[in-house]
Order: C-alpha cells, then structure tokens, then sequence
C-alpha cells in the first residue's frame, strides 16, 4: 500500500562534503530534503525511488559513489558495500541513496531502496506506462511503501543560471510545475510535453509523469516544505500522503 510520496532535487550540492562550508545557500533545501527523508522513513521502510537513469547506461546497481561530482562519498541503496565495479547509480539514485543514510538516523529501522529509473527522454505515455505497472506493484503490497521522487525544474531561472541564463518562458514553466506538485494536479504534471520541459532545461519531467501516473486518481494531502531556485534551478521538496 502506498505509504507516502515525497518530491526531493536531484541536486549533487545537497549533500554537504560536495557544497563546501560556503555554500550557505544549500542550507534551506538540504534541511527540507532531510525532513521529508526522514518523515518517509517514519512511514515506511520499504522505499521505491523514481529518477531519471544516465543517458548512456540502462543498469542501475545497488551502491555507489559522487566522485564524479567532486568527492569520493559513497552511498547505498540497501546496505551493500560499494567496491567500484559492475554498475554504479545515476545521480537520481545517488541522491536517493544520500536520503536514505540520512533517514536511517535516530532510532529509525534501515531503509532498503528499489530504483526505478526512467530515460531522460522518455515520451509520456511512456512515463505512464511506467507508472502503471509501479500503481500494480505499490498497491499489492500489504505493507506501507514510500516513494521517493527525486528530480529537478529547469535550469533556465536566473541571470545566472546553468541553462543559459533567464527566460521567463522558463519561469512560467516552472510555475505550473510548482503549482501541480503543491496541489497534486496529476494531470497538470502529466500533460508536460517533451519539447517545452527540454526547450527550459526541465529535467524531472519523466520521473514527475511516472508518479503523477501512480497517484492518480488517489485523494491525496499536499504540503509544500520548499520551493525556489537559489541557483537558477527550481527545486522543489513536497509531500503526497493518501488520505
């Protein structure tokens, strides 16, 4: 059954050895992307993550490490050793993997982790299918499952941001995103198009639409913990808990 779904950013800077002592501003979302991390694992210990996976890689292994962004910190999806062979992790399911350390904090029983990744490309109704078959595996499950959502908005926000700079067909983009996620609008996130989400540099768009296509239909309670776009990215951290 489906416990909870928590949105999180696939952003390497949320983690601390990776951010430098300066990078003040990662404080806020780190701190939310920890809070529903950690309410998540309180609801369940049974995690499906939802990402995007490498473009160039359809594996996905069980640990791995964020050398590639900067330091050599390794992460796990279920306890398992990273020894540097066989398939690594996506930094979506990097990020999930970071999140579940992070959980598995104060008393609270270990977390395992499926990933379910997804091509960046990946066409909608693609997306849903995707979802459909999670919808299946989620729903016959006796015990609570709790899924986490990691992607980020578009990288097009700011004068300065990653994607080329500001444009305000970005910033409206970004806006319905936020709105459909604060309201759990699935149809809103299912309706993203390929070309508009790829034109803004919005790269959550699949692993969004594999989620919107678990949830729907579902009467859910929404809440927004962060949402901004501190370097010119949106990030967004919200929870969907049924009702």
């Amino acid at each position: 059954m489906l416990a909870s779904v928590v949105f999180v950013p696939s952003a390497p800077l949320l983690v601390p050895a990776l951010a430098g002592p300066d990078a003040m501003d990662t404080e806020p979302v780190r701190a939310a992307t920890l809070a529903v991390g950690r309410e998540l694992a309180g609801a369940a210990t049974t995690w499906v993550a939802i990402g995007a996976r490498d473009p160039a890689s359809t594996q996905v292994g069980r640990a791995g490490t964020f050398a590639a962004y900067g330091v050599d910190v390794p992460v796990t999806l279920d306890g398992a050793e990273f020894r540097g062979t066989g398939p690594g992790l996506p930094l979506s399911m990097l990020i999930a993997g970071w999140v579940r350390a992070e959980a598995g904090t104060g008393g609270v029983e270990p977390v395992t982790v499926e990933p379910v990744t997804v091509a960046p490309d990946a066409s909608p109704a693609d997306c849903a299918a995707v979802g459909s078959q999670l919808r299946e595996r989620v729903d016959g499950d006796s015990t609570p499952v709790g899924v986490l959502v990691v992607a980020d908005g578009s990288t097009a926000l700011s004068a300065r941001a990653p994607g080329g700079g500001l444009r305000p067909e970005a910033v409206e983009l970004q806006q319905r995103i936020d709105e459909a996620i604060g309201s759990a609008d699935t149809a809103a996130l299912a309706e993203l198009t390929v070309d508009d989400c790829a034109a803004a540099g919005v790269g959550g768009r699949p692993a969004w639409q594999v989620a919107a296509e678990l949830c729907a239909g579902r009467t859910l309670n929404t809440q927004v913990t962060y949402r901004a776009a501190p370097f010119g990215v949106g990030y967004v951290v919200a929870s969907w808990t049924p009702r």
